[in-house]
């Protein structure tokens, strides 16, 4: 896999993803995520429109894709990165129950801080939209172990949200399936303060990115 450094933090603010990380407070929710209601055109994602056939194995894709600090008023961003894979494994190599990104041909991340809380958003890129929909079939399959999270539909993608709790640490992990890659929102805090409202307002940053990011 090669590593892909998609900005420092001091370019970041001039458009690329963002990042964050830490553990704690309380996520803004109602008019206090305002970040999370639009996408950068001030739109947010319409139903029935998120899918497509591009696929997502360039540095300046993920750019596009990944939350910035101009759509994430009020976060301070920590990191951002991707990893293209060289030579992805064909599924044949995987098997039934091997991790559910096992054929993924690249992923990104940008994980931001809002008062101790981190929202991270995560991407995870597939050859195609079959293997992108098998993946996200494995990855509600092994979250389900996990207590759901009464997160609201994010309009025109397909989601499952899931509370977990992991290493002293808890989460709620928002995980979308649209065109060819899985979309993770997850704020990482403590237990109480992840709020499904937050998650779902966040969503609605990371969808209409990544429809325009396939679509340019």
């Amino acid at each position: 896999m090669v590593l892909v450094a998609l900005a420092v933090l001091a370019v970041l603010a001039t458009g690329c993803g963002g990042g964050a990380d830490t553990a704690g407070e309380k996520a803004p929710t109602g008019d206090s995520a305002k970040a999370g209601g639009a996408s950068s055109s001030g739109k947010p994602a319409a139903a029935g429109t998120v899918d497509f056939d591009t696929v997502f194995t360039t540095e300046e894709r993920f750019k596009r894709a990944l939350p910035d600090p101009a759509s994430m008023a009020g976060w301070t961003p920590k990191r951002a990165g991707a990893d293209i894979e060289e030579t992805p494994k064909p599924a044949a190599e995987c098997g039934a129950d091997t991790h559910w990104d096992c054929t993924s041909v690249a992923d990104g991340d940008a994980n931001f801080e809002e008062v101790g809380e981190r929202a991270l958003f995560d991407l995870v890129a597939y050859a195609d939209k079959k293997a992108a929909q098998d993946a996200c079939r494995k990855e509600k399959d092994w979250s389900a172990k996990y207590s759901k999270a009464d997160v609201p539909p994010v309009p025109g993608v397909e989601s499952h949200a899931y509370y977990r709790n992991a290493g002293g640490l808890d989460g709620l992990d928002l995980t979308m399936c649209l065109g060819t890659v899985i979309a993770q929102v997850r704020l990482e805090g403590g237990g109480s303060t992840l709020d499904p409202a937050t998650a779902h307002s966040l969503a609605q940053v990371f969808v209409p990115r990544i429809q325009k990011a396939a679509a340019s």
